[in-house]
């Protein structure tokens, strides 16, 4: 199952690493803010590779998080996890402030009126 979700991103928790029996793994979990009426806040694990692209985004990027839900039961109590298995900044198609708006046609002078002789 792979769900998706909008939200601007609040909090990056810190780098988690360790050793498995596969070898040296690396977690990061991230906190984002739903924006609807009654915005929720949601945590995501980002697993290996996936920490990376994490870092390139600040607090308060409007991100699309793609996740599975993984739930494990421990000592007959049960946990949840929704793993992110991919990160979108949906902030990069505006255009930035500082940068002018393209010219119009009005933005060009009229041609002056020269007298040719032919």
């Amino acid at each position: 199952m792979s769900l998706e979700i909008t939200g601007k991103l609040i909090k990056k928790l810190p780098e988690q690493t360790g050793e498995g029996k596969f070898g040296k793994w690396i977690k990061q979990d991230f906190i984002i803010e739903t924006q609807d009426q009654y915005p929720k806040k949601v945590c995501f694990s980002a697993w290996g590779d996936k920490t990376d692209s994490l870092k390139k985004f600040s607090e308060g990027t409007v991100l699309v998080v793609s996740f599975n839900p993984e739930s494990r039961e421990y000592n007959e109590r049960w946990y949840t996890d929704l793993r992110a298995w991919k990160i979108i900044d949906t902030t990069g198609d505006k255009i930035p402030e500082d940068v002018p708006p393209p010219f119009t046609e009005n933005d060009i002078p009229p041609p002056e009126e020269e007298d040719i002789p032919f």
